[in-house]
């Protein structure tokens, strides 16, 4: 089969002048190596120790510190000083990395991007170059408004997302629904108008009336929102919104939660967390929120006392032994964490934040009962039982004094209406 398969050689042309052809297709244009983008990483299997410079010395330093600091497992600690050496391999003296570019360096080799962005930042080696998503989407919404109008709504958003020397920022989503609130009408005047000063009483005035309920109210706290800015700052003469009075909102009725609902949620709690979670919005009436950030030092066993927002409160047997049983099952599951919270995750365990309200809501969804509803339930149920008295209920549960009188009004309510439905026998 050897020698069937042989073919014949031909003759050896005579050597002579080569020809000048095309050029080398596999021949390709070098380029400058972006952060993590160095040869050293080409390989499968690189070692990062073997990579050294001044700048990933002294934030290798740093990430040993953070990890002696946050109890870091030994995959964590290795991970980090691998993207440490992607990102400061070829590192050159007064450089710093841009934000930009650390996800595509990290990203495909499944480092993360935060932890390393972190070190970056305490080395005084990161260049923070993002650009908010909601800052994006705003300029979007102001690109289609008059130059003079969105000038003043530029200005204005801006205070809204960073705040003022005599204000503080305020929440994105407030200022993301104020401006989506505000935009159709500034849209409508960018037609007529090239400047909010052009605007007069009757226009805001027709705008706001052309709305009713509750989108009559969102619209109108933004736009006043909005002309109270400009009229502070000179962009405007008068404030056209500033005589548009606005309808008293409906308080809506606060009513017990069915038995069976609260028998849902119980029995959906089957982990220590969701137990303590249910625990603490349905005795002690928590606020998701501070669910999330109540810290370890807010809970004093010995003298059975929890610390909500600065006030002590007693302590109760149910949520002394959840606590208790949620930390044994913590220091088993994370016994080198040094988180300062009580409510710990596998993404916050390592580090010092608190957990996502999506991860501590995810336990009772879908369920038809909230953490919310309970704590809401919780405070008309204290109304009920003791009596419905403001004072009472502010001191209890710290609440204010609005907040305390609406509840204490409910259950005034409910406890008439059960009055006059019993017999009078």
């Amino acid at each position: 089969m050897a020698r069937l398969n042989r073919r014949p050689r031909l003759p050896r042309p005579e050597a002579g002048p080569v020809p000048a052809g095309p050029p080398d297709p596999h021949w390709e244009q070098l380029e400058l190596s972006a952060p993590g983008q160095s040869r050293l990483f080409h390989s499968r299997h690189w070692t990062a120790a073997s990579v050294s410079n001044p700048a990933l010395d002294q934030a290798r330093a740093i990430a040993s510190r953070l990890g002696e600091t946050r109890g870091w497992n030994p995959r964590i600690q290795e991970e980090t000083a691998r993207a440490l050496a992607v990102m400061l391999a070829s590192h050159v003296p007064g450089e710093k990395i841009p934000w930009s570019a650390l996800e595509p360096a990290l990203r495909p080799r499944d480092l993360s991007v935060s932890r390393t962005a972190e070190i970056l930042s305490i080395a005084g080696l990161l260049d923070d170059d993002r650009v908010l998503p909601l800052a994006e989407w705003a300029e979007a919404k102001l690109a289609t408004l008059a130059p003079g109008i969105a000038d003043c709504a530029r200005s204005w958003a801006g205070a809204l997302l960073h705040g003022t020397p005599r204000s503080l920022p305020r929440n994105p989503d407030t200022a993301r629904i104020y401006l989506r609130s505000a935009h159709p009408i500034l849209q409508d005047w960018s037609a007529r108008y090239d400047h909010l000063r052009e605007v007069t009483a009757r226009d805001a005035a027709a705008a706001i009336g052309a709305l009713t309920g509750h989108q009559r109210r969102k619209t109108l706290t933004a736009l006043r929102s909005l002309t109270r800015h400009c009229k502070k700052n000179g962009m405007i003469f008068a404030d056209p919104a500033a005589r548009i009075r606005s309808t008293p909102r409906p308080e809506p009725m606060i009513l017990p939660l069915p038995p069976a609902r609260i028998s849902t949620a119980t029995g959906a709690a089957v982990t220590p967390a969701a137990r303590l979670a249910l625990a603490l919005a349905a005795v002690h009436a928590l606020r998701p929120d501070a669910i999330r950030h109540l810290a370890l030092g807010d809970i004093d066993l010995g003298n059975r006392r929890i610390t909500v927002s600065g006030q002590s409160r007693p302590l109760d047997d149910l949520t002394r032994k959840l606590i208790t049983g949620w930390l044994a099952w913590r220091r088993e599951r994370w016994p080198r964490t040094s988180s300062p919270y009580l409510l710990v995750n596998n993404q916050t365990a390592m580090t010092t934040r608190p957990v996502s309200e999506n991860w501590l809501t995810s336990f009772f969804r879908g369920l038809g009962v909230t953490l919310e509803q309970l704590r809401v339930d919780r405070q008309l149920d204290e109304a009920l039982t003791a009596g419905p008295d403001p004072l009472h209920l502010a001191s209890v549960f710290g609440i204010g004094d609005e907040t305390a009188i609406r509840y204490a009004s409910a259950a005034r309510h409910l406890l008439a209406s059960a009055a006059e439905d019993q017999s009078p026998r």
